[in-house]
């Protein structure tokens, strides 16, 4: 029988929103916006400078930096790219999370399937790095996404482990995929990690119908689906790995009965620009949701801190942030 956990884990971030400009057009996202569209951006370093003391003034230990996924294929980006002085959004990612350790705030990057010398360029100034899987199966939704592909997606979470890389996965429920989708999906996060031993948490996240999407009149997954689906990961995935749910989508309580033991990100600072519909609940609020102890970490999972996955470039943030025990350090 699975229990509610003693303590509950959590993390206090910025969200950093670098581009909003990808070459993928998911059926549910409300997060991409096209060339010329009034909210179409690539922040400028200024501003996100701004965002990050912002975070240090809030007493935040990560920089979570999202954006869409090579954006260099869409026309018209190279140019805005260009102005900022870069050819690449990977080397100006990879300068931004420099300006973020400077700052005082630990990296977490999650820009969307990469090749081997791009996560080799990202590795030394992140502490962590992500990539949703989403589904195995084949959807609607992604139809025309290159970067949607299971094989894509799946061959960057595997050289992430070759390389070393804590590492942030999960699946989005509700996208069209069916019970078997789920099963496969979180079996093949399992395969990986039991290869490399990369995967510290893997997300169980609820699909929110977006306005003027392709899925904006689809339902969402009820509590039920969620609640099966954080169990089978519970059962399925190893006990060092970590089920994650988003309390802004959904109320934990439940789903922390189901073996969730984290609550992911949490900013006091900035909204979820993926779903700024949903609002970010306050630590009061989160605790009285978890109706457990909260206990917070860094982006980088204690086990992870404790073997040293980490490089001598954030060693000096890392460890003045950390506690004897991996987890934030208690000031």
């Amino acid at each position: 029988m699975i229990m509610t956990p003693t303590f509950v884990t959590f993390s206090r971030n910025v969200f950093i929103p670098l581009t909003n400009i990808c070459r993928n057009r998911c059926g549910y996202c409300g997060f991409r916006r096209d060339i010329g569209h009034p909210e179409a951006r690539l922040l400028t370093p200024s501003e996100v400078a701004d965002i990050l003391d912002r975070g240090v003034q809030a007493g935040c230990s990560e920089a979570l930096f999202t954006f869409g996924e090579h954006a260099e294929e869409v026309e018209g980006f190279i140019p805005l790219l260009n102005e900022l002085g870069y050819h690449s959004i990977i080397d100006y990612l990879a300068d931004m999370c420099r300006l973020s350790i400077q700052k005082g705030l630990l990296p977490h990057s999650n820009p969307g399937t990469l090749e081997k010398d791009e996560l080799e360029k990202l590795r030394s100034c992140n502490a962590s790095m992500g990539l949703m899987l989403e589904t195995t199966g084949i959807i609607e939704a992604h139809n025309g996404c290159a970067g949607k592909t299971p094989e894509a997606r799946l061959k960057t979470i595997r050289t992430a482990g070759q390389l070393r890389i804590p590492f942030t996965t999960g699946i989005l429920v509700g996208i069209g995929e069916n019970p078997s989708d789920r099963v496969r999906s979180i079996q093949m996060i399992r395969e990986i990690h039991e290869e490399f031993g990369h995967i510290q948490e893997v997300i169980i996240q609820n699909f929110i119908p977006k306005p003027g999407t392709g899925m904006s009149s689809y339902p969402p997954p009820d509590m039920k689906t969620m609640k099966e689906t954080v169990s089978l990961a519970r059962r399925l995935l190893p006990e060092d790995v970590a089920v994650q749910v988003s309390p802004n989508l959904i109320s934990p309580g439940e789903l922390l009965k189901c073996g969730a033991s984290d609550l992911g990100g949490i900013s006091p600072e900035t909204i979820d620009y993926i779903n700024p519909e949903s609002a970010w609940p306050t630590l009061m609020e989160l605790r009285a949701m978890a109706g457990a102890q909260l206990k917070e970490r860094l982006p980088i999972y204690p086990h992870y801190v404790k073997k040293e996955w980490y490089s001598t470039e954030i060693a000096h943030l890392l460890r003045s942030l950390s506690d004897t025990e991996g987890f934030r350090k208690i000031y």
